[in-house]
């Protein structure tokens, strides 16, 4: 089996928890890297949860971990705290002697993809800030990445932190904007709305199948989904979020995608109303596609592979409490 080598670019939190360890875990993926970038929880707070998700895997010390950009671009950052807690349930560890490398992730991201040009699949989990810095900086990064696969906006549909807007396109709607228009060969868009919400949601029977499992990676999985999972029924989701793990799950097994369709993408960046509005042209406007957007999945072909791959008997590296 050929494996897929891969960056998993996150903020670390509830549902970027398990998109982690389908990249540490999956025997398709080849993960090279994790990098950081500022989103859901403050940056040391992803930083700590990326360890907590490595050592739950028995993996701890084996990815090389980096530190991106801290702030978008030009703007504030804005939380997701509200939503996510800590992002990964009160769970907690020894981190003592843990430390992430020292290269910048913006540097890094870089040096990965000349050291193997058109080998590496970015997954992009969080805003698109340390995306964004690596193309500026060094253009050659944009033709030495194979493919971005892109957690982020909504395909003509509601937001999830405005009416306009998804989080991640918000919170650096520039760096989404830059992204969009950089001219890589190839990028994939996970969006959230209507594809999460149709088909990566587990409602509480399918989270109560997950904790019978037992494992350490479902109980880890039951403690990281518990605050998010209040935070959406209290806004009329009922159930679990899971759109960041469907983007490793789609690059890796990508016969799980139903529909998907060339779009011409942009992002919002000047309206107060609809920052961070990702406008998703289906064709008809006589504009060209830049993106493959992911219109459905198999979302109970989606679902057994994640119990699938909870059900995994890792060892932790290091116990959680």
């Amino acid at each position: 089996m050929r494996r897929i080598p891969l960056v998993i670019d996150t903020d670390t939190a509830q549902d970027d928890c398990i998109a982690l360890l389908v990249g540490l875990l999956d025997p398709r993926a080849d993960l090279r890297a994790i990098t950081m970038v500022a989103g859901n929880v403050g940056f040391e707070r992803q930083v700590l949860n990326a360890h907590l998700t490595l050592s739950v895997a028995g993996r701890l010390g084996e990815i090389p971990l980096y530190l991106g950009c801290r702030r978008p671009l030009v703007r504030e950052w804005v939380s997701a705290e509200y939503a996510h807690g800590d992002g990964v349930g009160g769970l907690t560890m020894d981190f003592e002697g843990l430390a992430p490398e020292r290269e910048h992730a913006v540097d890094a991201l870089i040096a990965l993809a000349a050291a193997s040009p058109g080998e590496i699949t970015v997954v992009c989990i969080g805003p698109l800030t340390n995306i964004a810095m690596a193309a500026i900086k060094d253009p050659r990064f944009v033709a030495d990445v194979k493919a971005l696969v892109v957690m982020g906006g909504s395909n003509n549909a509601r937001g999830n932190i405005t009416a306009a807007a998804e989080y991640n396109f918000y919170v650096d709607p520039e760096a989404a904007e830059t992204v969009f228009h950089a001219g890589f060969a190839s990028i994939t868009v996970v969006p959230w709305a209507p594809l999460t919400l149709a088909d990566a949601v587990f409602p509480r029977e399918r989270l109560a199948q997950i904790a019978a499992i037992d494992t350490p990676l479902a109980r880890f999985y039951s403690r990281v989904v518990e605050t998010t999972l209040g935070f959406n029924e209290s806004v009329g989701i009922h159930g679990s979020t899971h759109p960041d793990s469907l983007a490793a799950a789609v690059l890796l097994h990508p016969e799980i995608v139903t529909a998907q369709a060339r779009y011409a993408v942009d992002v919002e960046t000047g309206s107060h109303l609809t920052r961070g509005y990702a406008a998703m042209s289906w064709g008809v406007h006589g504009l060209e596609g830049n993106a493959t957007v992911v219109e459905s999945v198999d979302a109970e072909g989606f679902a057994d592979y994640l119990v699938t791959l909870l059900s995994t008997d890792t060892v932790p590296s290091r116990a959680l409490r």
